[in-house]
């Protein structure tokens, strides 16, 4: 499997399990609001920097497209996989709630994943012993 997919389908997924979490919380309390946006948030952004910094450490070369295209990937998917889990599991959100998720959503989500693996793939490069040698693992 090429790793753009791997890595893009499996934050989307993430992302969608936090989104309705946090919206099956919402329904129950919603004075949490507080500290759940922020938790949510935390744990998406948690996932990009962690598995890129791996990446940029493990000196894995042209990983900053496969992040780029897992990114692309992970926002469209990531807002309808969130539609449907709110629509099964929390409320009655439908079919009406995908416009939104599929371009002002999946841009977010987008974001959510580009910028902290781009931060995490600079901090895994610049951790990497000196004189270690990048692995030749390359993208196609």
């Amino acid at each position: 499997m090429r790793a753009w997919l791997l890595r893009g389908l499996v934050l989307a997924v993430v992302h969608a399990a936090v989104q309705t979490g946090e919206a099956w919380v919402r329904a129950g309390n919603p004075a949490a609001i507080g500290w759940l946006r922020p938790t949510a948030l935390g744990v998406l952004v948690g996932v990009a920097v962690l598995w890129a910094g791996l990446d940029g450490w493990l000196g894995r070369e042209r990983y900053g497209m496969v992040w780029f295209k897992a990114a692309l990937l992970a926002g469209p998917v990531g807002g309808v996989l969130g539609v449907i889990g709110q629509g099964l599991f929390v409320d009655d959100t439908g079919v009406e709630a995908l416009p939104v998720a599929i371009t002002g959503g999946a841009a977010f989500i987008a974001l959510l994943v580009l910028v902290p693996a781009g931060i995490g793939l600079l901090i895994g490069r610049t951790a990497r012993p000196v004189g270690d040698k990048p692995s030749v693992t390359s993208e196609r």
